[in-house]
C-alpha cells in the first residue's frame, strides 16, 4: 500500500510544537476549558426544586454535577453503540 492511501484514512491532525495532535483532541480541550471557565464564573447560590424538597446550593456544584452526568451518559451511549456493531 502506498503511503498516500494510508494517510487518507487517518484522522485529521495538526502539528503543535512538533507533535501531531488530532483535531478531535483539540476540540475536546477547548470545550473542557470553556466548561471549567463557565463553572468558575458562576458562583452564586441557586434554589433547585427536586419534585417536593427545595435545595439551595452554589451554582458551580449544580453545573459540575450536570457536566459529570452528561459525560457519563455520553460515554454510556457510545459504549452501547460500539457494542451493537
Amino acid at each position: 500500500m502506498s503511503r498516500h492511501s494510508e494517510k487518507a484514512h487517518a484522522p485529521p491532525t495538526v502539528t503543535v510544537k512538533g507533535r501531531d495532535v488530532r483535531l478531535r483532541t483539540l476540540g475536546l480541550l477547548v470545550l473542557a476549558a470553556l466548561a471549567i471557565w463557565f463553572i468558575a464564573a458562576n458562583t452564586g447560590s441557586v434554589t433547585i426544586r427536586l419534585w417536593i424538597p427545595e435545595v439551595t446550593l452554589p451554582l458551580w456544584i449544580v453545573l459540575t454535577v450536570t457536566l459529570l452526568v452528561g459525560i457519563v451518559m455520553g460515554m454510556f451511549m457510545a459504549y452501547r453503540r460500539r457494542a451493537r456493531r
